[in-house]
């Protein structure tokens, strides 16, 4: 596989990204893939399936399981769309000279062209002026469309987030979000960096740097409880602020994904794991078996040692916990589900003393 960048200009031959925007094709640069093959009379051993595929290079030979074929030249005509389009895989396809093949995952680029054309020009208003919603890069960056909160927002709520987030202009120093006050927005850092920390036994301690495209304050909104921790500008810049009302109706609920009692136990049973995000003293109480047990409070630190191939179901013991954590869980990317109303729906004949 070829490691070498792809360029915007490369990129905005192509449909239907041609008019997305240099900066917009640069951030799908980065999720570009390249492989090189040599020509010969073997086919290419290349997966079709879930990949959008354009020929950069050289001259390729399709054959269709209908029994149509095409000869493509790498960079021209048909080559600038998909060679897989309209859900058509090639059943072979053989290079004639030495060619390059890009390729994207088929659903990111979805993503990504969906959000583009779901909001072009509309305006973000706030005190930082108008500003089209393309523009702001802390939203619009690849990792929160493809791998965070909003990868999993229906299409139809697109319109309507945007509408109501505002931009908010905040200089260094200024604390967007103090410990133990009530939740009351959710926040996207458009510009800017910024300092988590939480007092223990009277001290501050650091627990995180948040950067353009990182979000914050949901954890507060969903379990319905105080904020946790401190969130202050280490450096002026700007915010996307979603009020708690349209945060749950908009982007809440669509990304939560709960399952009932005996759904959890079947994706368990397929490998699923347990997520208890209790206090330790509770989980030793009646913690399910095999369960992993990370407090939520601790949750958004030890994402980076979760594995990130699996499946996860979290629970507590009514479910308010446990849907902050679900959520935090999917912003990040992680497969995540929720045991609905906690343990109490757990049958207790189905509880297996520790």
């Amino acid at each position: 596989m070829n490691a070498l960048p792809v360029s915007p200009q490369t990129l905005a031959r192509l449909s239907p990204l041609a008019g997305l925007g240099e900066d917009f094709l640069r951030q799908l640069a980065s999720l570009a893939r390249v492989e090189s093959f040599l020509p010969g009379p073997q086919t290419l051993d290349f997966v079709w399936q879930h990949k959008s595929v354009y020929l950069l290079k050289g001259e390729l030979k399709l054959d269709y399981p209908a029994g149509g074929m095409k000869i493509l030249v790498g960079g021209w005509d048909d080559a600038l769309c998909p060679l897989n389009r309209r859900g058509m895989d090639p059943l072979r396809a053989r290079a004639i000279t030495d060619v390059e093949i890009l390729w994207f995952d088929a659903n990111i680029l979805d993503i990504l062209v969906t959000w583009h054309q779901a909001a072009p020009l509309m305006p973000a208003q706030s005190d930082a002026g108008s500003t089209a919603w393309r523009a702001l890069p802390g939203i619009f960056d690849a990792r929160q469309l493809t791998a965070g909160a909003f990868a999993s927002l229906p299409a139809a709520n697109i319109d309507s987030l945007l509408a109501c987030f505002k931009r908010q202009v905040v200089t260094r120093g200024e604390v967007i979000v103090r410990q133990n006050d009530p939740g009351d927005n959710y926040y996207v850092i458009e510009r800017g960096r910024a300092q988590v920390t939480r007092e223990v036994t009277g001290a501050q301690v650091e627990l995180a740097e948040l950067r353009a495209g990182d979000a914050f304050g949901e954890e507060a909104l969903i379990a319905e409880t105080v904020r946790n921790a401190t969130v202050t500008m280490a450096t002026d810049g700007v915010l996307l602020r979603l009020a708690n009302a349209d945060f749950v109706s908009l982007l809440r609920e669509p990304l939560l994904q709960r399952v009932g009692a005996e759904e959890a136990w079947r994706r368990v049973a397929a490998g699923a794991v347990w997520l208890d995000v209790r206090f330790p003293a509770e989980y030793q109480h009646d913690g399910l078996p095999g369960a992993l047990n990370i407090p939520l409070n601790e949750l958004r630190d030890a994402l980076p040692n979760l594995p990130a191939d699996r499946e996860y179901v979290t629970y507590c013991q009514t479910g308010r916990r446990s849907s902050a954590a679900a959520f935090l869980l999917s912003h990040r990317g992680f497969s995540a589900s929720l045991l609905a109303e906690g343990l109490n729906s757990i049958h207790t004949e189905k509880m297996i003393s520790k």
